[in-house]
Order: structure tokens, then sequence, then C-alpha cells
């Protein structure tokens, strides 16, 4: 099984070692379950939304069978217009149902100080998205993390390694629904 992780900073791992990474990891704890599965980094640092819709085509082969989706938390640490953000994450999906990729959408939370107008507007980008997508549907990628300085790196934004295993450990029963979702799929 061959799966994309299309995302930024979070995904690709910035700040730690390769083998400590979103992916990495992930692919390890399958592996601990008996699920052979490739995990694909097709994480850039700095991306938004809009660049991830920009490189997908090439990002994500065509013997992709799944795609992790965690886009949007830059957008929101630039204060880009949530429906900018919302217009580029459904025009991924489309192009992904389009191909007949499953798909686990990874929601985002606005950082708390944008204020209350941008924060609802952002935050409800995700949930609109997995009521409207045939998507697995994982609310908030830092479930666990965002905030916990032991679980973060210096910056407070990026998870150490710690954080990406409770990443991984909190995503896990949506990422085995992803893979449910595969044709021919099988442990």
């Amino acid at each position: 099984m061959r799966i994309v992780a299309l995302g930024d900073s979070l995904t690709a791992g910035l700040g730690l070692p390769a083998e400590a990474a979103f992916p990495a990891r992930l692919a390890a704890a399958l592996k601990a379950k008996g699920i052979a599965a490739t995990i694909v980094n097709a994480g850039v640092s700095g991306d938004t939304a809009s660049g991830g819709l920009g490189r997908l085509d090439w990002s994500v082969p065509q013997d992709t069978e799944a795609v992790i989706l965690e886009l949007g938390a830059n957008d929101a640490l630039r204060g880009i217009d949530p429906a900018v953000t919302k217009t580029a994450l459904a025009s991924i999906l489309k192009k992904l149902e389009d191909r007949q990729i499953a798909v686990l959408l990874a929601g985002m939370r606005a950082p708390r100080n944008l204020g209350p107008d941008y924060v609802n507007a952002f935050d409800a980008i995700y949930p609109a998205l997995a009521s409207t997508h045939p998507v697995v549907f994982y609310p908030f990628f830092l479930d666990g993390v965002a905030g916990d300085p032991k679980l973060n790196q210096g910056d407070g934004l990026h998870p150490n390694a710690a954080g990406v295993d409770v990443i991984v450990a909190r995503i896990m029963p949506r990422v085995e629904q992803l893979i449910a979702r595969v044709p021919g799929a099988h442990k």
C-alpha cells in the first residue's frame, strides 16, 4: 500500500531527523500492527493549501492508493482568507476523488490570537469539507500536542519526536479507516 502524506512542515518533520518525522513514525506504527504500507513524505515546510494544490499532480504519483492531507496551518499563521484556504482544499479533494484515491483529511485550527471572527471562519473549514467530501476526517492534526511544551520544539509550533508519536497514536484509528477504504487492502 502506498500512502502519500501531503502537507506542510508538520508532515515534513521540520527540525527533526527524517526517521522521527510523521510519515516515518506512522509507517513504523503500521508495521508494528502488521500493516504493510509505504508512507511517502510529501511535506513542504511553509506550504499553504494553495501551494499544495499547485504541486498536487507531481506530489501524488499515479500509483498512490491513499493520501493523508495535512495543509492549512501556514494559511492560518499568515492570516490568509479562510475562503481561499477552503477553496484550495476543496480543489485538492475533488482532484483526488476524480483519481479514486482515498483521503484522510487532517483538520487544523487557527491560532486564537487572530480574533474570534477569523478563528470561527477558519476552524469551520475542515468539518464543512468533511461533510461534503467522502473522506476519513481527523478534526485536529495537533490534538493532544498543540500548546504542550513537553511535546513541541522550542518554537512552540512544531512537534518534537515525542509529540509526533502522540500524533501518530491518536490518528492511527483514522489511518486504519483510510486503509480499509482502499480496494484490495488487507493487513
